[in-house]
């Protein structure tokens, strides 16, 4: 009885773990103001900025989130200004994704790499990450190594 009265305890201390954790996408962000800025950046740092569209909602977000932040960060930290764009449940910033040739009509998560003067090198219009939870830490990598990185002298 002790053993299952402790693994409830443990079960919901995980759960409520899991649940506090950080999303990945600001739903109060101001998408424009933080591309702005972005550039700004991008133009004084001669980097370029990569816009990740996507949702909290979004399951496969959350994964190329997680790999971002994982095994792909040492490809992209200090080299590329990264800004995550919340499209909500394909109700928010559609203007935003529009402005790019709409990387999201495959799927989310979508990325589009830019240049500091705002022009775009690169999009993911074949929803290329939409299936970011099947391709795991090392396909997310091997795509960002392949399809990003290489553009980065563009």
């Amino acid at each position: 009885m002790m053993k299952k009265f402790f693994a409830l305890c443990l079960g919901l201390l995980l759960a409520q773990a899991v649940a506090a954790a950080p999303l990945p996408y600001d739903e109060k962000a101001d998408a424009k103001t933080d591309l702005t800025q972005a550039l700004s950046q991008a133009q004084a740092s001669h980097k370029q900025v990569i816009l990740v569209f996507g949702a909290n909602w979004c399951t496969d977000c959350r994964e190329l989130d997680k790999a971002i932040h994982g095994k792909s960060a040492s490809l992209i930290d200090g080299k590329f200004i990264l800004v995550k764009v919340d499209v909500g449940n394909f109700d928010k910033n559609l203007d935003v994704a529009q402005s790019y040739g709409n990387p999201i009509k495959k799927g989310i998560p979508a990325a589009v790499l830019l240049s500091p003067d705002n022009k775009i090198l690169y999009s993911t219009k074949a929803g290329e990450l939409a299936d970011a939870r099947r391709m795991g830490e090392n396909g997310i990598y091997d795509f960002f190594n392949k399809e990003i990185v290489k553009r980065q002298g563009s």
